[in-house]
């Protein structure tokens, strides 16, 4: 009869549940199964959280880079002055250039630019910024700048009559909407003494957030056509900033933009620019996913413990249950449901934990920064301004799968040993 007994039949389910409610001479069986229930709910949460954390982080720092960044950066090669030998990089013709590259198919814009580093003064204040020429049309283009930049201030509609500012310079220097800033450049005018610092003073018409603090710190923007003044620019680009609708595959699309560029031209993608930056974090990812994985793997081990001991306390009942005519697969899958059971309930508590993180990770993270006085995160070293979380779903099935894995797989040891444990000897000395 017990040879037509179906697998995880009824008193299986009844036995677990029978020993899993250990007695209070049994107190110990108890602790071990709560031990091993708080460790699993514990490592799955943790794992849960990190890579929450891990998403969010990579996330926001893309979507920072894209929303403030062109997502290809036309160069020329340049040709030699004859007679000074300095390499010239100017785009003459960089309004033909930058119509050619908005006809590839998959460019949102192309936006001809100018670049310089200065030095900002404001109320007694300094600092080094780096200064973008743009026309007010191509700076409405750019997401995080004049896009939809909810935490932007003024009006891009005035961006031609004064400059854009990022918001951490506006700090740094104590600006606000109407205040003037000036401008010094070391190569300014040219004059029969050599070359004179330029001085310009501009009226702050836009302050925006584009939530990486080295680009809200240091970036501003002037009128395309005053930064070609300002900079000795006249009649040329230092570079055309490209915007495509599929940053992500940017890669499928150089070719057809080297060919709208034409010959002596040279791109330089966002990944270019910030690959080996990507790939430290992807690399950084998979350590702390082994780690982590071994903190699930140490606490699934708690279960094999607490196993091993309700086989030693319940081998008479083994003895009796097997001369009864229980078959070893049925003690073997009491003693596995007694354990997977606590890997179940254990992942299930991580999960919900793991998930209620991530969903209010900002209450949270503002809680500890409470407690801990404030400081914990300087946006100064991680670049964006708060941690982020992003739950994804592929992300939670990954540990719930590593968890209930790990769980199984040591219930099965503990469990064949009660299986194999021979009745003579287990009522011996009864």
């Amino acid at each position: 009869m017990a040879g037509t007994t179906p697998p995880f039949a009824g008193f299986e389910w009844m036995i677990a549940w029978r020993y899993l409610r250990a007695r209070r001479a049994e107190g110990g069986v108890s602790v071990m199964t709560w031990i091993s229930l708080i460790g699993i709910t514990l490592a799955v949460f943790a794992l849960i959280a990190t890579l929450a954390v891990r998403s969010g982080f990579r996330a926001e720092f893309v979507d920072t880079i894209l929303g403030a960044n062109a997502h290809v950066t036309v160069y020329s090669l340049g040709q030699v002055d004859p007679v000074s030998g300095v390499i010239d990089r100017s785009l003459p013709d960089y309004a033909a250039l930058a119509e050619a590259l908005a006809a590839v198919p998959g460019v949102t814009s192309a936006a001809p630019l100018i670049k310089g580093q200065v030095m900002a003064n404001a109320s007694g204040r300094n600092a080094g910024i780096e200064v973008f020429g743009i026309s007010a049309e191509d700076l409405r283009e750019i997401p995080r700048v004049g896009g939809d930049a909810a935490q932007a201030q003024g009006d891009l509609a005035r961006f031609d009559e004064g400059i854009a500012i990022g918001s951490g310079v506006a700090r740094e220097l104590g600006l606000g909407l109407g205040d003037r800033i000036r401008v010094i450049s070391p190569d300014g005018a040219k004059t029969a003494f050599g070359t004179s610092p330029r001085v310009k003073a501009y009226e702050v018409v836009y302050i925006f957030t584009a939530g990486r603090w080295d680009i809200d710190r240091t970036r501003v923007y002037l009128p395309f056509a005053e930064a070609q003044v300002y900079f000795n620019r006249e009649g040329t680009a230092d570079e055309i900033e490209v915007m495509v609708a599929a940053p992500e595959r940017i890669e499928n699309m150089e070719n057809a933009l080297l060919e709208a560029a034409g010959p002596r031209t040279q791109l330089w993608t966002w990944r270019d620019t910030s690959g080996g930056f990507l790939r430290a974090l992807e690399i950084e990812d998979n350590v702390m996913f082994v780690i982590l994985s071994i903190l699930v793997l140490i606490a699934a081990m708690n279960i094999v413990s607490g196993l091993i001991m309700l086989v030693k306390n319940k081998g008479r009942d083994i003895g009796i249950l097997r001369t009864m005519g229980l078959s070893e697969g049925s003690v073997l899958r009491v003693f596995f449901i007694c354990g997977a059971f606590t890997g179940i309930i254990g992942t299930v508590a991580g999960v919900i934990l793991g998930c209620l993180f991530a969903i209010y990770i900002d209450p949270i993270f503002s809680f500890v920064n409470y407690v801990a006085g404030g400081g914990v995160w300087d946006p100064a070293v991680r670049g964006i301004y708060a941690l982020p979380a992003k739950l994804q779903l592929g992300d939670v099935i990954s540990a719930v799968a590593l968890s209930l894995g790990l769980s199984f797989i040591v219930t099965i040891f503990p469990a064949r040993r009660a299986a194999r444990m021979n009745p003579v000897e287990a009522l011996r000395y009864e």
